[in-house]
């Protein structure tokens, strides 16, 4: 009978083990095929759109009646050119599918808790931290700041993620100003003026984003600095733009608040006089030199003849009381620099849609500047929130921005959004762009080696299908679209950004407009050597790029929207 009984207890010991073993055998299973079948939706629902589902999805208008359900001749002559049958695995590199989104949450989580280790220290001790021993520059002192009325107006430089003191000393030195201030631990400030009112030196404790133990202003505080004399070899940007000739106002006093009359008065005198007084203008009429900013007054939309301002230092000439002459100092407008998150949730969720490459960073700096609110983003660009476009890190369906940037299209992803304004490029202009950010960045340009390697027609054949595609199903699936050319808004900056800003229910002064429009560049203007009469594309890719243009002209005007410019089209 023991017998039995300890052979039944050892058949029990091994079922249980069996039992586990199988269980965790099972478990393990189903999460891989959990994990399978996630990657697999994932990779379904990626936004970009092949070149072998351009003529899909131009096929699909139909439906809609956007266009003739059957190409004509014309767009389907000369497809073939750069295409092959194997178009789905050769030429469908990864650059073209957008973002993982799977990717994209993984690095927004890391990166909020990269943010949150770098929270400022608010302890009573970081006020003794080593601050002129380690930095060039005499330390003034905390200072209280209103992002309303900035009391440092030379320039602003952001930079979230890499912010010293150094780097914010140099900027300004750079730039001819005598003070450097810093805050919220990424916010450089430059001026010719030290603020007036001090603050507790322990309320300045925000630590620089790149410099650890180093105090960067605080909430409203800056941490000033007299600004040290340039390395050797370091240049000033001492530089100063000629923006022409203009018809005076009738009382030049009223009009500019700073005002300088001294004989034999040149243009660097002047300029320099209203550099000290932080003004961007520069107006000179004879032996006068007055410093202002554009208004409704003098705004500098009528420039006259530049022979009408040639007499302008003789003093017996006729023109003398009419004309004047106007620079643009180092000095930047700061007039629409102040930006924040709404204030409650926007009730209308608005895209800010275009093709890579369209100018849509371009965009979002006009229209942030122009309302005072930041845009938001359906993915986190880290280079474009260090350099100030705060919304990057916001959750894009947060609401608390004013408009958000996707390049995204297809029917979900587009419906979601109650409207948009959709900024279209001339698809040549677009593609050499887009190539250039691929492999050089927002701010520089592709070698000749990149043009001239396989990828750029790989490229080329890829993206000039998603451009054409992109547009469609936007004009298919938008709910309240504003077309947005970006040569009318490189050409007409003030009344197409007003019609974008109305778009957004929003309303703005004209001298913000104006203030926009003097600092229309920003800080995202391509630098670097570019190659004059450049051109990379081939006949056969100039054919297939051409007959996708005539396509969406033709859907544009089927929607009672204005065709694209004739200019797309070379002639």
């Amino acid at each position: 009978m023991a017998k039995a009984f300890f052979r039944l207890q050892k058949f029990l010991r091994r079922t249980q083990f069996l039992l586990l073993f199988l269980t965790a055998a099972y478990l393990m299973a189903g999460s891989l095929l959990l994990l399978q079948r996630t990657r697999l939706i994932i990779q379904q629902g990626s936004r970009g759109t092949s070149a072998s589902q351009a003529l899909a999805v131009l096929e699909g208008m139909a439906g809609a009646g956007i266009m003739d359900p059957r190409p004509g001749p014309r767009l389907l002559v000369g497809m073939d050119a750069l295409q092959e049958p194997a178009l789905g695995q050769r030429h469908s590199p990864r650059w073209l599918m957008s973002r993982n989104s799977e990717l994209r949450q993984l690095r927004r989580r890391w990166f909020h808790r990269f943010i949150s280790d770098q929270e400022p220290m608010q302890t009573a001790g970081f006020k003794a931290m080593k601050r002129t021993a380690e930095h060039k520059g005499s330390y003034m002192g905390c200072f209280s700041d209103d992002s309303r009325e900035r009391t440092l107006k030379g320039a602003v430089f952001y930079d979230l993620r890499k912010m010293t003191v150094s780097h914010c000393q140099e900027a300004c030195a750079e730039r001819a100003y005598t003070y450097a201030g810093l805050a919220y631990g990424a916010e450089c400030y430059c001026g010719n003026k030290l603020p007036t009112t001090a603050s507790k030196p322990e309320e300045c404790n925000s630590e620089c984003k790149g410099e650890k133990g180093s105090v960067c202003g605080g909430v409203n505080r800056l941490s000033v600095y007299r600004v040290e004399e340039l390395r050797a070899g370091a240049r000033r940007r001492r530089n100063v733009t000629y923006r022409g000739c203009f018809r005076a106002p009738a009382n030049l006093t009223d009009t500019f608040p700073a005002s300088l009359i001294q004989p034999n008065l040149t243009v660097e005198m002047c300029s320099e006089f209203c550099s000290k007084k932080e003004f961007p203008l520069a107006v000179l009429r004879a032996r006068e030199c007055y410093c202002g900013y554009a208004t409704g007054r003098f705004s500098l939309h009528n420039g006259a003849d530049a022979l009408l301002c040639s007499g302008l230092h003789n003093a017996s000439s006729t023109a003398k009381g009419q004309y004047c002459l106007v620079y643009q100092t180092p000095v930047q407008d700061t007039r629409c620099t102040d930006r924040k998150f709404l204030t409650t949730k926007s009730k209308v969720f608005v895209a800010l849609s275009s093709f890579p490459g369209a100018g849509n960073t371009w965009a979002r700096h006009l229209i942030e500047h122009a309302t005072g609110y930041y845009t938001g983003s359906y993915y986190f660009d880290g280079a474009l929130y260090n350099k100030g476009f705060k919304g990057e890190k916001d959750h894009w369906r947060s609401r608390r921005t004013i408009c958000v940037k996707t390049h995204e299209s297809g029917k979900t992803e587009i419906e979601m959004f109650d409207s948009a304004i959709l900024l279209i490029r001339n698809p040549y202009k677009s593609l050499m762009a887009e190539f250039n950010r691929k492999y050089a960045g927002h701010l520089g340009y592709a070698t000749d080696s990149n043009w001239k390697s396989k990828e750029w027609p790989d490229f080329v054949n890829s993206y000039a299908s998603w451009w054409a595609s992109h547009v469609l199903d936007w004009l298919k699936y938008g709910k309240r679209l504003l077309i947005v050319h970006y040569e009318d808004l490189k050409q007409s900056l003030i009344p197409k950004l007003k019609e974008m800003v109305e778009f957004l229910n929003m309303t703005v002064t004209e001298d913000r407009l104006l203030c926009v429009e003097n600092n229309r560049d920003g800080n995202f203007k391509r630098s670097g050597a570019k190659q004059k009469d450049f051109e990379p594309f081939t006949q056969e890719m100039k054919d297939l790029i051409n007959r996708y243009i005539l396509t969406v002209d033709e859907a544009l005007r089927g929607r009672n929207f204005t065709g694209l410019p004739r200019e797309y089209v070379p002639r």
